[in-house]
């Protein structure tokens, strides 16, 4: 029987020795072939770690992109469905402005009267610029309510008392509500709605507690 040629049973003996991993390494362009540090580093078994790898590492980054963030600092309500808010936030702007145009006539202090005046201004002008998002977007407004009595007291300052205390209640329940939209709102003209105005709300909070007697 005649020998193989030298080259031919080198050939064959390489391939013997060849690892498992260098048979089924599916082809790949040059750029993306394993460097030789990282292929003496490989087992059999190597290949089953990469699917699971890749998993992991998608999974971060859903939950870097998902995770909520927030500018306040504190814990923000869940917040209402798009057309819950216009409903809630015009009826809350409604109220107030009710509330101070009623109110201007029998307040004695000059700064309540100052913010009262100013509730009447910011809230009408907010109100129509959330009616026409709510407009473009064929979401119902909800129509004019009949204005409550202001609160009423047997002495002038137990008036402005009152009143500026149910205005700091329900500013206290605006900020809340506008805070939770601006951050998980999910629509976003409302968003940007509610993130414009809260700062004009947090204001009229404040200036009321710090007239709060």
């Amino acid at each position: 029987m005649k020998r193989a040629p030298l080259n031919l049973m080198a050939a064959i003996g390489i391939a013997i020795a060849a690892p498992v991993w260098a048979v089924s390494l599916p082809a790949a362009r040059p750029a993306e072939l394993p460097s030789e540090n990282t292929l003496t580093h490989w087992t059999a078994g190597s290949a089953s770690l990469v699917p699971l790898m890749a998993a992991d590492m998608l999974a971060d980054q859903a939950e870097s992109i998902d995770a909520p963030t927030t500018d306040t600092g504190g814990e923000i309500a869940k917040p209402l469905d798009d057309i819950a808010f216009v409903r809630k936030a015009t009826e809350s702007s409604r109220n107030e402005v009710n509330s101070a145009k009623e109110a201007l006539p029998q307040l004695q202090q000059p700064e309540l009267k100052r913010i009262a005046e100013m509730l009447v201004h910011d809230h009408t002008g907010a109100n129509a610029r959330l009616s026409k998002i709510a407009g473009t977007k064929g979401w119902p407004v909800p129509g004019p309510q009949v204005a409550g009595p202001p609160p009423s007291g047997t002495a002038i300052g137990d008036f402005d008392a009152k009143w500026t205390a149910e205005m700091i209640a329900g500013h206290e329940r605006s900020v809340a509500l506008y805070r939770a939209q601006a951050q998980g709102g999910e629509d976003k003209d409302l968003r940007q709605y509610a993130r414009e105005t809260l700062p004009t709300i947090e204001r009229h909070l404040e200036e009321l507690r710090r007239l709060q007697k």
